[in-house]
């Protein structure tokens, strides 16, 4: 009897990548179909994320920037040059010319992933992949690493499914824990007084934090860029995650946007809901921890003046050309005592008395010191009082 097999060995054999193109055409023709079968061989729920080694992007650089899973390392499939490029022959040419030129694109990018960041792994490693909808970029990822003999799999529903896990987890979230609110005027030190109460052992949701920005014109960090509202509700799906609904959790007194992000409604509900402390630190006290804490707006002078030009809608032309004086005269003890008088105190006054019915009768904790040393001081007092 004819040995087939040795037949078949000594024939000529297409080179590797030929046969990596000719994968990535079939799996961009049948990959949609396989997708929507909840019983297709490696693939993953998003309550399986912490059951893998690895989780991998697979989604345009662009993407993975604008939010991703907590964890997940970009190996994008396709550029987002690479992604417009197709998606133009798509619509302009035809979807075959799409399909071929997608294919060698993935392909070698897919290629190019593995020899330099996962060579080195061993076959025990487990890597779960996902794109936008759990589709082809993922799909054509995971049977490669499939292929080699590491136990892929690809995420069910992709980016939008677990997106859509987090908005629900938000929406349901808040009302499973008790706030404590830390109220009290601008400049009272209420985020420093929230970390030290961390410090002490406290539960805190460090909303600003969170948000990578202090809440008003000037709340604009100056090294860190604000995330976006998808990556914002990431993070803040995350924070919740972390807390113990058994134990109470303080938060700072915010309004409905920080900066460019928006707060679920549902928080915003539950937080106005929530009992309050307030601080009532004095004038210089407060003028002295905002000279501080916003030190890097008067070391550029230019940039204060601009952001403070943002308010011409709320003040009156005198008032804003006088802040500008005083800021060219370097006065800025003075600028930031008015800012409170005629700007923030006021402001602050109506919005607290509006949305929290119990601010006004709030238990308060009277400093002069906001030091990082008083601020400590005053934590523990509020901590004592929880307790």
């Amino acid at each position: 009897m004819r040995d087939n097999t040795a037949d078949a060995i000594l024939q000529p054999q297409p080179p590797p990548w030929l046969n990596w193109v000719s994968l990535m055409v079939s799996i961009g023709v049948g990959v949609s179909e396989r997708v929507m079968n909840p019983h297709a061989k490696g693939l993953a729920k998003v309550t399986q994320l912490a059951d893998f080694d690895e989780i991998i992007d697979a989604r345009s650089p662009a993407e993975y920037a604008d939010d991703h899973v907590p964890g997940a390392i970009s190996c994008p499939v396709l550029s987002d040059e690479e992604r417009a490029r197709v998606g133009t022959l798509y619509k302009q040419v035809s979807p075959f010319e799409a399909r071929k030129l997608g294919a060698v694109l993935v392909a070698r990018n897919i290629a190019r992933h593995v020899e330099t960041l996962f060579l080195d792994k061993p076959k025990s490693w487990r890597p779960l992949v996902y794109c936008w909808r759990g589709g082809q970029r993922s799909g054509a990822f995971m049977h490669i690493l499939r292929e080699i003999g590491w136990d892929a799999h690809r995420l069910e529903g992709g980016y939008k499914h677990w997106r859509h896990e987090v908005l629900a987890a938000l929406a349901a979230m808040p009302a499973r824990f008790r706030f404590t609110v830390i109220s009290g005027t601008t400049g009272s030190a209420k985020s420093r007084v929230l970390e030290a109460l961390a410090a002490e052992g406290a539960q805190i949701l460090h909303l600003e934090e969170l948000a990578a920005h202090k809440g008003s014109v000037l709340g604009n960090l100056p090294d860190e860029p604000q995330p976006s509202q998808r990556s914002f509700e990431t993070r803040l799906h995350q924070a919740f995650s972390r807390l113990d609904t058994q134990r109470p959790v303080f938060v700072e007194a915010e309004s409905r946007r920080i900066g460019s992000v928006q707060l679920p409604n549902e928080l915003v509900a539950a937080i106005r809901a929530a009992p309050c402390v307030r601080i009532e630190a004095s004038r210089r006290a407060r003028v002295a921890f905002l000279m501080r804490d916003y030190a890097y707006f008067l070391a550029d002078p230019r940039r204060l003046a601009d952001q403070l030009g943002l308010l011409r809608n709320l003040q009156s032309g005198e008032t804003i050309a006088r802040w500008q004086e005083l800021i060219d005269c370097r006065d800025f003890a003075k600028l930031v005592d008015e800012l409170l008088e005629l700007h923030y105190d006021p402001l602050y006054q109506r919005s607290q008395t509006r949305n929290y019915a119990d601010y006004s009768g709030a238990p308060a904790y009277e400093t002069d010191d906001l030091s990082p040393a008083g601020v400590t001081v005053l934590a523990r007092r509020i901590l004592a009082a929880a307790n």
